[in-house]
């Protein structure tokens, strides 16, 4: 089955997933290992990735080398906050310009600010950052962040940490028949069920935290999310069957010796 390309590197695994909100860094890796991700994205703000000496840092459990460390911008309201972020991050990571941006609008619902979320993408791809970028489900806008140079546009399901899935399927179709950059749905997911409805739909991949790391069990349910991720993609590329509204029998009798006809 074709992998998952980002920033010209291939990726069997179509889930990435977060680091916040796990009791502490061994089930975070822990975690990791059941997911099956190859890549984990991180809050530069939230978590030590070697910017604070003499504690804990995530680079001791997590391998680099094994897996792609995504920095991300949480909890940036501004894109000059985000700018800067973007930067600290690359100064941590040797120099890498791989990053996840995101630019909220207010602390209640944790949406996108799109105004800001622009000017953050234009700055940092001109700068020669590889973004992937979080924003909300308006097709328009998806396009835009195309058309900026984003190289992975990741819309919300529904908000941050709220698990209420996929809240406008229509949306999130209209920006995946409309990209050529891979979309990858962030945000919203509660359960595996969740994760699978988003593949099913074509998506090239899910990125999600609050749904395993809030589980009543972490590590099972990223077990469960990489099943349900592996089995979306081939139920999408496999090509469901058309909804009728009248049922059809699974075998026809129409042929056989019962047929009077």
């Amino acid at each position: 089955m074709k992998d998952l390309v980002i920033d010209e590197k291939k990726y069997h695994s179509r889930l990435i997933i977060g680091t916040g909100k796990y009791k502490d860094f061994q089930q975070t890796k822990d975690a990791l290992i059941a997911s099956g991700a190859e890549m984990i994205t991180v809050a530069v703000r939230r978590v030590n990735l070697g910017q604070t000496k003499n504690e804990q840092n995530l680079l001791e459990f997590i391998d680099p080398k094994k897996y792609t460390i995504l920095p991300n911008t949480a909890g940036c309201y501004t894109a000059k906050d985000a700018i800067r972020v973007c930067n600290i991050a690359a100064e941590i990571l040797d120099g890498h310009k791989l990053v996840k941006l995101e630019v909220l609008g207010d602390e209640k619902t944790l949406y996108p600010n799109v105004v800001e979320t622009i000017a953050a993408a234009e700055a940092l791809v001109k700068d020669g950052f590889k973004v992937m970028v979080y924003t909300t489900d308006d097709p328009l806008v998806a396009k835009e962040l195309e058309k900026i140079g984003c190289i992975a546009i990741m819309p919300l399901a529904s908000p941050i940490g709220s698990g209420l899935g996929v809240q406008n399927r229509y949306n999130i179709l209209s920006i995946v028949e409309n990209a050529k950059a891979p979309i990858i749905v962030d945000a919203g997911v509660g359960t595996a069920s969740d994760a699978s409805i988003v593949m099913e739909m074509g998506c090239d991949g899910v990125l999600m935290n609050t749904a395993i790391a809030c589980a009543k069990d972490p590590i099972l349910m990223a077990s469960a999310m990489r099943k349900a991720v592996e089995s979306g993609h081939e139920a999408f590329k496999a090509g469901r069957i058309p909804k009728k509204k009248y049922a059809t029998a699974s075998s026809p009798i129409e042929g056989s010796f019962f047929d009077d006809k």
